[in-house]
């Protein structure tokens, strides 16, 4: 059995132990811990089991602290290897203090950047947004509401200030959080582009798209994501940015077909300004790499 084929077999017990009861993570997890622990794993390896995810799950899970010590431990272990590794080599941006602790661990390294400005997550190689939480509300977003005081459908629980003084403090530099990152009035011109776009948080309520461990959307899943903190949401929630800014995603090709047909350069702001300030709120800015990529099949 080679070493992936022995992970995904302790990775598939180890569900099945989070799927039953605290007692049995108690008594078996140990030994498969202390087995993932003696092999020589490479981030291969790490990316193809997504081992990772099943062992914090197991952390969270259990109310052993041996079991919850021992995973962390071997987490941080494998973290080590993301830092150390990455044929892209840039430098993972500083993470600054934020105002208020948040209530959720972070358990992956900052993002790295590649030459073409995207963002490199180990763990997560087809995610690759090219702008991070700070630049997209640096550059102005959300008509300044994102972060506004709300009542949640989902949680059923008011939040206010404390979700973003849990943001670190540099990515809030120079902006005014009343009017520019909290205000209870979408204002347009607070956008990049000077125009609104999005739906109200109630319409999304009611699609069905809001989880209870990010009431405020898809923009507070990624600024924690972003910071380390890993899901059992990521998945769909990467999936909904692929489907929207991706390679195929449909509204980057949807601006892209536009300038095509326009006969313009990619950074003329005249065209599409809705879906340019929709591909920001989802942390993408058309490059002209990606333009010229696939400018011809729209010409």
């Amino acid at each position: 059995m080679g070493r992936t084929d022995e992970v995904l077999s302790i990775k598939i017990k180890l569900e099945k132990l989070v799927s039953k009861d605290k007692d049995s993570i108690a008594s078996k997890a140990p030994d498969m811990i202390r087995t993932l622990s003696g092999l020589k794993l490479d981030l291969k390896v790490l990316e193809k089991t997504k081992i990772g995810f099943t062992l914090d799950k197991v952390r969270k899970e259990t109310s052993d602290e041996a079991v919850k010590k021992s995973a962390k431990e071997l987490l941080k272990k494998w973290h080590g290897l993301n830092k150390k590794s990455s044929t892209e080599k840039s430098a993972p941006e500083e993470k600054t203090e934020s105002a208020v602790a948040p209530d959720w661990e972070a358990t992956a390294p900052l993002p790295t950047r590649n030459k073409k400005g995207q963002m490199v997550f180990q763990d997560a190689p087809e995610f690759r947004p090219n702008l991070s939480p700070k630049e997209v509300l640096q550059l102005g977003s959300f008509g300044g509401t994102y972060f506004r005081p709300i009542h949640s459908s989902v949680t059923k629980k008011k939040y206010g200030s404390e979700v973003w003084e849990e943001l670190p403090k540099d990515w809030l530099e120079g902006l005014t959080v009343r009017t520019q990152v909290a205000s209870i009035v979408y204002t347009e011109s607070k956008n990049k582009y000077n125009v609104k776009c999005g739906a109200s948080l109630e319409e999304w309520e009611n699609s069905g798209w809001m989880r209870e461990q990010d009431p405020y959307g898809w923009f507070q899943w990624y600024c924690r994501f972003y910071q380390g903190r890993r899901t059992e949401d990521d998945e769909r929630q990467i999936g909904r940015w692929k489907k929207c800014a991706g390679e195929k995603g449909r509204w980057k090709n949807n601006l892209i077909s536009k300038i095509a047909k326009a006969g313009v350069a990619f950074d003329n702001y005249g065209v599409s300004p809705v879906v340019r300030q929709t591909l920001q709120h989802w942390a993408y800015q058309l490059t002209s790499e990606d333009f010229d990529k696939e400018k011809k099949r729209f010409q």
